[in-house]
């Protein structure tokens, strides 16, 4: 590590660096109830991490019973919420590929039976909770299959085009769109989301373009279901914040994914990031979060692997959704260094070959639950976002709770830097990853393209 020469010159760049610290908004401080999220947080939310399930291409066999050979396995990894992608009877009525989208939903109330029986999925979740962690199901309340009863039987629970057509939304063809003005069609909605709760004991919903159905029945809905259990509740969703005053637990952080993306191809820099988070601070309800991730199963059969969209930089932003604001999100074979785009109308089963990964994504849940500060929602703590001298490219940031403190430093860009910052730490102290000593104030502190640092402090 490289020394300043001019003891001048250093205070000098503290004391700027100092002045020019920012701390995104607590919104916690507010005593104005429109932006505190009224959704309970049960205390099992409060460190999870959340688990995308593909039963599909999971295993050769693709069921629940052989799904649950690996349960033992996510125990060990340690994730706690296991999202199963949907697991009902998909339509044939206008199908796409030959297995069909796992989104165009035949009956909400049985099972694939590709997958199995009710009964096997019940003995899944029993098997699930056992180990403790819990489960949510992918939920599609926008559209049904063609072939649902519903078109048949309840023709006026779906809208109509100018010709009188029950239509699919986008370029959707295997779907038809609900009209959310019949008070018919919801409450039955509810009863089925009612359903697997009582059935199946599920603790959960991740609900599917959350956006494109009123919020007020989302509000109704998740009463309900308070009403049997606490419930997680995550909206496919990012520009109605309003889902997460009463109905939503969190949300995607879609925007944050696509500035990863974009950093890592050098197309935009720290400055967009930081951006995003204000704006987090600025419009979330108090005590709500985003879900981060690198890739679900939207990116990886659409938009490319991890590896095809963030290269060399993947493991760094991988680490950093596990400290930044939100809950992480890990995809099916993530921790199996999952290179290929899987198909989403067919079968193709992931490679579970090399777990590699798997050391990688332990220690970062381990991070994430060893300390406070990193915490979900108002269970952790904001960021403190500080200037460096490296500001396109260098991320820093401090969080604080209780006596717990964690400070990540993130190169993000494919050159080497010299970081010179003021953190209101001094000391020396040991990096999470790598054990070695970084020392604050930080000081020409060298970092490689896409290194980083994390320092945990306790108090």
């Amino acid at each position: 590590m490289k020394k300043l020469k001019s003891p001048l010159l250093l205070l000098m760049m503290m004391l700027a660096f100092m002045a020019c610290q920012t701390q995104p908004k607590n919104t916690g401080q507010s005593s104005d109830a429109d932006t505190i999220s009224l959704a309970p947080v049960t205390e099992w939310m409060q460190d999870a991490v959340i688990y995308e399930v593909n039963v599909r291409q999971y295993t050769t066999e693709g069921t629940f019973e052989a799904f649950a050979q690996h349960l033992p396995r996510l125990q060990e990894l340690g994730v706690d919420i296991l999202w199963f992608m949907p697991i009902h009877p998909i339509g044939e009525e206008k199908r796409k590929g030959t297995l069909g989208s796992y989104y165009s939903i035949k009956d909400y109330k049985a099972v694939n039976p590709e997958f199995g029986t009710m009964e096997d999925f019940q003995s899944v979740v029993s098997q699930a909770h056992a180990l403790g962690m819990t489960v949510i199901l992918d939920w599609v309340a926008n559209h049904t299959a063609w072939d649902h009863h519903w078109i048949s039987n309840n023709p006026e629970w779906y809208e109509k085009d100018s010709t009188g057509n029950m239509f699919g939304p986008f370029d959707w063809s295997d779907v038809a769109q609900l009209d959310y003005d019949n008070h018919e069609m919801r409450a039955a909605m509810i009863n089925a989301l009612e359903f697997w709760v009582r059935e199946a004991n599920i603790d959960g919903y991740r609900c599917d373009v959350a956006g494109m159905v009123p919020v007020d029945f989302w509000e109704t809905a998740t009463e309900a279901l308070l009403a049997l259990k606490p419930v997680f509740m995550l909206a496919e969703d990012e520009s109605e914040t309003a889902l997460m005053h009463k109905a939503f637990n969190a949300n995607y952080g879609w925007a944050f994914h696509h500035h990863l993306n974009n950093i890592a191809k050098g197309e935009e820099n720290v400055t967009h990031a930081v951006a995003y988070f204000e704006k987090v601070y600025s419009t979330y309800p108090y005590g709500a979060w985003p879900m981060q991730f690198t890739t679900n199963h939207d990116e990886n059969s659409w938009n490319g692997t991890v590896f095809d969209r963030m290269g060399d930089a993947y493991p760094t932003m991988a680490a950093l959704t596990f400290v930044v604001e939100g809950m992480p999100l890990i995809y099916t074979g993530q921790e199996a260094g999952l290179s290929k785009m899987l198909e989403f109308f067919e079968k193709d089963e992931v490679d579970w070959s090399d777990l590699s990964m798997t050391a990688f994504y332990q220690s970062l849940i381990g991070l994430k639950k060893a300390n406070k500060a990193l915490w979900n929602g108002a269970a952790g703590a904001p960021m403190e976002i500080m200037t460096t001298n490296e500001a396109e490219k260098v991320l820093l940031f401090k969080r604080q709770k209780d006596n717990n403190t964690v400070v990540a430093l993130f190169n993000l860009s494919d050159e080497a830097v010299s970081v010179t910052a003021e953190t209101g730490i001094e000391g020396e102290f040991a990096d999470y990853f790598s054990n070695e000593t970084v020392t604050f104030p930080l000081i020409e502190m060298e970092l490689a393209a896409w290194e980083y640092r994390v320092i945990t402090i306790n108090q």
